[in-house]
């Protein structure tokens, strides 16, 4: 099973597991461009930035689960989810279109509750 690390000044670093079986296309687009770097955005308890990567909807969710990282096509986005978003109804998760679910986080999400606008988070292979 591949990883990624996620690592951000404000909070270190975190691994995630990719679901390679979920979504298998946008898994090896985003592995073959690794490491990269962007910019955080929030948006609820969401982090957001762009990345190289550039795909079209695959087993698309409208809903999705705290911890899970996915490819947001519209915005070519690399979207960590921790909680609610503004369009979220409930306890639900809402992204603002439907995401390609990739990766999910391996400990505890809320710590990206931590990460600011601007903050650097850089994104990179976990080698075995």
């Amino acid at each position: 099973m591949r990883r990624i690390r996620i690592k951000c000044d404000r909070i270190g670093s975190i691994e995630a597991e990719l679901l390679e079986e979920r979504n298998p296309r946008t898994v090896t687009a985003i592995w073959e461009k690794l490491p990269f770097e962007g910019i955080a955005h929030r948006w609820g308890d969401e982090i957001y930035f762009t990345i190289p990567v550039e795909l079209n909807e695959e087993n698309p969710q409208e809903v999705v689960e705290t911890g899970d990282i996915a490819y947001w096509p519209p915005g070519r986005g690399f979207c960590i989810f921790f909680g609610p978003t503004p369009i979220s109804r409930g306890d639900e998760i809402r992204p603002a279109d439907p995401v390609n679910v990739f990766a999910k986080v391996i400990g505890d999400p809320k710590i990206f509750k931590k990460v600011r606008d601007g903050d650097r988070i850089r994104v990179e292979r976990v080698e075995s």
